[in-house]
């Protein structure tokens, strides 16, 4: 398990919860466009020339498939989804490298039941010492403040 990174010398490189929520929510309404046309070709086919319909748990699995690519292919690529670009957030290892595709996919992964549990990993951030979220202190990454101007 990596150890935890705690930089007192610097607190604006720890974004807020506030902004990091503010970021969630913001990704969010992004993501219900991707996952609108993502469904739609494919179900659509399925449905007008096949006229069949997907089972819930296929659903369940496209919808984990295509975030994990929207997810994973971002990080990969800068460190940063659309919304952590707008909110000036970026992900990166506690030393301040970029995370490799393993900690990409585990932070995903561990990003759910953070997520469906009532949001406790999310909760956590408020008694995290570096206010990172529960899938970020399991994985390996952070979220850090990438501008020097006020934060929100």
């Amino acid at each position: 398990m990596p150890k935890p990174y705690h930089d007192s010398g610097n607190p604006r490189a720890l974004p807020s919860i506030r902004r990091r929520l503010a970021a969630m929510l913001y990704e969010s309404l992004l993501l219900l466009g991707v996952l609108s046309l993502s469904f739609m070709v494919p179900h659509l086919i399925l449905g007008v020339i096949f006229q069949i319909s997907a089972p819930g748990v296929v659903l369940l699995l496209h919808v984990a498939l295509v975030l994990g690519i929207y997810f994973v292919w971002y990080w990969t690529h800068g460190g940063q989804t659309l919304a952590m670009q707008t909110w000036k957030l970026k992900l990166t290892t506690p030393d301040g490298r970029v995370p490799t595709l393993r900690f990409l996919v585990l932070r995903y992964l561990l990003a759910w039941p953070s997520l469906l549990f009532y949001g406790a990993g999310i909760v956590w951030a408020v008694f995290d010492r570096d206010r990172q979220f529960l899938h970020d202190r399991l994985s390996g990454t952070r979220i850090v403040f990438t501008h020097t101007g006020q934060p929100i």
